[in-house]
């Protein structure tokens, strides 16, 4: 990916998802300001984006990144907006999905939503364990119930970091085509969260939907980790400024 494509050293996808490439297994990630503030406390997980075949740009903050660092417009790409484009292309294709992650009866409404809106498309469906670590039988569990349903799309819904960690760690056994974690989505789709309405998403505003809705999962996503990624960005911005002025200064003569 070329380098104006980077962001806090982050090879992030700024095109459209209609020129994603799917010739060849990919492991579909997204970036927003808070993933970005983790990973840089988690190794793990930072590595885990880094390798991602895809990083799309799911915030406003990363939005503005670009902007402010690279006087670039981009895109916001959020996981449900690959969703949708993935579960239209499958319908299309009568292809198959599964949806790895969540409790049964989140999945039991999802497989309802499919059936009748996305009636050409073949869904399987597993539960994990709700723990913070998985046991290597858990995750050989996982993989098997994934295998043996063999999806063209693996839908991965733990939460981050839990969810991309996992994906990256697994991506080579799994018998999939497109590995994507999309975490919230899985609510959103059931219906068990609700997604902010369309207006809130087109001013920008998500985040604050989200967090009326959930404010005491999410209160700290936004309002600490918010003002640390600004920190993130404004002293990156200084750090180049100050790389200019000093490449201006070593102009000879």
């Amino acid at each position: 990916m070329l380098p104006e494509n980077e962001i806090f050293g982050y090879p992030v996808f700024t095109s459209s998802l209609d020129r994603l490439n799917f010739n060849s297994k990919i492991l579909i990630n997204t970036i927003n300001q808070y993933s970005h503030v983790m990973a840089e406390k988690d190794l793990d997980f930072k590595k885990a984006l880094m390798e991602s075949d895809i990083l799309l740009p799911d915030g406003v903050g990363i939005v503005a990144a670009f902007r402010l660092l690279k006087g670039k417009n981009i895109k916001k790409i959020a996981g449900a907006d690959l969703h949708e484009y993935l579960l239209n292309r499958l319908n299309s294709e009568s292809g198959s999905c599964f949806y790895l992650g969540s409790s049964a009866a989140t999945l039991s409404k999802i497989n309802d939503r499919l059936a009748l809106e996305y009636p050409n498309v073949k869904a399987g469906f597993y539960s994990p364990p709700y723990k913070a670590e998985f046991t290597e039988t858990d995750n050989a569990e996982m993989v098997s119930a994934v295998n043996d349903f063999a999806p063209d799309v693996l839908f991965v819904g733990m939460t981050a970091p839990k969810q991309e960690k996992w994906s990256h760690g697994h991506k080579a056994a799994l018998d999939t085509k497109i590995i994507t974690s999309i975490g919230a989505v899985f609510d959103f789709y059931a219906g068990t969260v609700k997604r902010p309405d369309k207006i809130w998403i087109d001013l920008g505003l998500e985040w604050l939907g989200r967090l009326v809705h959930e404010p005491k999962r999410l209160w700290k996503r936004y309002l600490y980790f918010g003002p640390v990624f600004a920190y993130h960005l404004a002293r990156e911005k200084y750090i180049m400024l100050a790389n200019k002025r000093k490449s201006f200064n070593d102009l000879p003569g």
